[in-house]
């Protein structure tokens, strides 16, 4: 079932029993699927999220991971607030564009790529922007594999008095943290991603006080988190909409696998060491990563092109020939490739794929 490793941030290489969890069918209205898999994987994500759950819920979205996004900040951002958005990199980027679409006052504080979110610019700017009410940023900037210093920047937020949105879409189940105690009113993930399930819908998990704000703010129908909330809250599990059944069957299956390693700090230590061996093996064979330890998330992992005139394309096709697929970089401001250290892999296959990347390299 597996004609290659999957070696990206997400869509990502799942487990076979991930897999075999989508062969049954299920009915949306059903109480087997509705409190049997959807309430308990709602529990279990607000468990992964804090050791204080009183206070959080989650909601269940269809789609993408961006369809969360645009969701929380067309719910929490209404007509007299005004939302600051930081950014590092592309999908920092995108909350800007969603922002301009959906005519959100805003403000961006943009940085460089390869530069981590400075708190102390963050500081200054609350210090003199009294006006703004939300604050968003991306936790992981899969850009570059950029890992942004998630408590420093909530405690300033927090310290200012402001909302906090967090999107945590290649994180959340793979770096520890806690909603409570970093004062995080809405966390933004997506199955697909570090509880490595598959693609078909998010989630956000919400401060309940400040989800229950958002009643009638939304101007979009199916991207309405509170009404979706409402719903799954009163109907024990119950979508608005035609469910992913299978998808979020499979993630329930992710979420028992999570915990069967050991939770996320588990999960953590395993990525980091993926990391670890990728990073020495192709320091070895020449390759160089992009970014300094010091702001590298295991999550994913950019190389710069070892030489002018380094054909990504055919490396690419030779490497999936071995049974890699890897991602091409997405930075202007340098040639980079990008590999993939979450799903269902381990040390040893990337050891396997230093190998494989040797041969291609002396072909």
């Amino acid at each position: 079932m597996r004609p290659y490793l999957l070696l990206t941030p997400g869509p990502l290489t799942t487990s076979e029993t991930v897999k075999e969890a989508m062969l049954s069918d299920w009915c949306t209205w059903d109480e087997d699927y509705n409190v049997g898999i959807v309430e308990v994987i709602r529990k279990d994500l607000v468990a992964l999220a804090t050791q204080h759950p009183e206070d959080y819920t989650a909601v269940l979205m269809q789609g993408s991971g961006t369809y969360c996004v645009e969701a929380v900040l067309g719910c929490t951002v209404r007509p007299s607030d005004k939302l600051l958005i930081l950014s590092n990199g592309a999908y920092g980027n995108r909350m800007g564009i969603i922002a301009d679409r959906q005519g959100l006052a805003y403000d961006m504080v943009a940085f460089e790529e390869t530069m981590a979110v400075d708190p102390a610019v963050v500081e200054r700017y609350l210090s003199q922007h009294g006006e703004v009410t939300h604050v968003a940023f991306v936790h992981c900037e899969t850009t570059t594999g950029i890992l942004n210093p998630l408590a420093d920047l909530a405690r300033i937020v927090k310290a200012h008095g402001k909302k906090l949105i967090v999107d945590a879409m290649s994180s959340f189940g793979g770096i520890p943290l806690d909603v409570e105690q970093l004062g995080i009113d809405f966390l933004i993930s997506s199955a697909n991603k570090c509880i490595q399930g598959v693609p078909g819908f998010g989630f956000i998990i919400a401060r309940r006080s400040e989800l229950q704000a958002c009643k009638g703010v939304s101007r979009s129908l199916s991207l309405d988190i509170y009404d979706q909330w409402e719903t799954m809250e009163k109907g024990h599990g119950k979508w608005r909409f035609t469910s992913p059944t299978h998808v979020v069957r499979a993630f329930k299956e992710a979420l028992e696998e999570l915990k069967a390693e050991g939770g996320v700090a588990a999960r953590h230590a395993r990525y980091c060491k993926n990391h670890d061996v990728l990073v020495g093996g192709m320091e070895a064979l020449g390759f160089k990563a992009l970014l300094p330890a010091a702001v590298q998330s295991p999550v994913i992992t950019s190389f710069l092109y070892p030489e002018a005139g380094f054909d990504f394309k055919s490396f690419y096709a030779a490497l999936k020939a071995k049974g890699f697929v890897i991602y091409p970089g997405k930075i202007s401001q340098a040639d980079t490739f990008r590999i993939g250290n979450i799903g269902d892999v381990h040390p040893a296959d990337f050891e396997r794929l230093v190998e494989a990347v040797k041969a291609c390299r002396e072909a």
